[in-house]
């Protein structure tokens, strides 16, 4: 009788998709999700419109693999850094440069692994290294965009860059923190960051769908065609004069050759359920794959500044404009990606929501994208009357 009453109020979220589709907010998506409920555990599905709409009409599938976007960051950059924590190669309040000796430059010395976890550690949010890298190559001649040399190039000068405010004074939401977060796994791992999350995350946790596309520096197509044909397309690029599909759309981690600490990480709805629900078993103490007290730590609200909303490496609901809606607990965790895609875990409840879309593909207009919010309240409210 519960499961049915369930499934009548998620109705709601069949609908919401299908009036998204229909409005040409997104071509697709696909949502999962989970809640223990007495003495189960309930799991829905919802499978909806095209994963890609050119060059090639393909219907979205559960096992469709998306461009994560910024779940880059909490999936694989905050992940290592906390494994890393863990078997004390690093620390939380070690200063950045001590791993990273460059990041010493202009007035950075007190910046720590904490502040560039939280997003407070001042450094500019967002800079366009690939425009940069554009016009480079035009004066030069040589190939920069993607290559270990433009990575390299851009790397350089994120870690001598300037604060533009002192460290723990603003929470101001940014890549270039991750950028520096993957250098220094990188510096204390003394492995490539993809094969470092390959090896400690991807596989030890049994994501069978999760890894980055580098792009090859001589052109070729990143990925196999049958792979490719499982990805969901993303934009229609100016300035690479394509639809982007099977390699990572954000700007900067393509012209650092597909692999970033923001972005560049590629995965299914059920490896990001099930990196999910391996995060909140930790959490409660019920698996060790991941360590319980570091989970718990970078769950907790960081209060750099004391307003700010930010855990270590993840976002908690803000009351009021939280795209988890308005039912999520104030212990929750979660983080968005730009392409469309988002991860929320009420991590009282036990509660999952995956949410993947390609919404930045082939869309008639840029909406607000007010669809997040409609989605968690509508499973969390069916999810709650049973």
């Amino acid at each position: 009788m519960k499961r049915s009453l369930i499934e009548r109020k998620l109705g709601k979220v069949e609908k919401a998709l299908d009036k998204a589709i229909e409005k040409q907010e997104i071509p697709g998506a696909v949502v999962l999700a989970r809640m223990p409920c007495e003495n189960e555990m309930l799991e829905y599905a919802w499978v909806r419109g095209l994963a890609a709409a050119r060059p090639e009409r393909l219907p979205m599938r559960r096992d469709t693999i998306f461009d994560l976007a910024s779940l880059t960051k909490p999936i694989a950059t905050t992940t290592g850094i906390m494994m890393l924590c863990e078997e004390g190669s690093i620390a939380l309040d070690d200063p950045v440069a001590k791993t990273l000796p460059s990041f010493a430059d202009r007035g950075k010395e007190e910046v720590t692994i904490r502040h560039l976890l939280s997003h407070s550690a001042g450094l500019k949010p967002w800079r366009e290294f690939h425009e940069l890298l554009i016009q480079k190559e035009r004066k030069t001649g040589e190939r920069l965009l993607g290559t270990p040399e433009g990575r390299e190039w851009i790397l350089d000068r994120v870690l001598r860059g300037s604060l533009v405010h002192p460290p723990g004074a603003a929470a101001v939401y940014g890549d270039l923190d991750f950028i520096v977060l993957a250098a220094v796994i990188e510096a204390a791992s003394n492995q490539p960051f993809d094969e470092f999350c390959e090896s400690r995350i991807f596989t030890r946790l049994g994501l069978v769908d999760t890894r980055f596309f580098p792009i090859p520096v001589d052109g070729s197509q990143a990925v196999p065609d049958a792979i490719r044909r499982r990805v969901a397309a993303t934009e229609n690029c100016p300035w690479r004069e394509r639809i982007i599909w099977g390699e990572v759309h954000d700007p900067n981690a393509s012209a650092m050759g597909g692999v970033a600490g923001h972005a560049g990480l590629f995965s299914t709805v059920d490896d990001v359920m099930r990196f999910a629900q391996l995060f909140v078993d930790a959490y409660h103490g019920r698996n060790d794959s991941l360590p319980q007290a570091r989970v718990r730590e970078f769950c907790e609200r960081q209060l750099l500044p004391e307003s700010s909303d930010w855990a270590l490496g993840w976002d908690t609901p803000t009351d009021g404009v939280s795209s988890s809606g308005k039912h999520f607990s104030e212990k929750s965790v979660g983080h968005l990606g730009f392409t469309g895609t988002s991860l929320w875990i009420d991590l009282e409840r036990e509660l999952i929501v995956v949410m993947l879309t390609n919404r930045i593909h082939q869309v008639a207009k840029r909406s607000r994208f007010d669809l997040r919010p409609k989605i968690h309240d509508a499973i969390v409210e069916a999810f709650m009357a049973g």
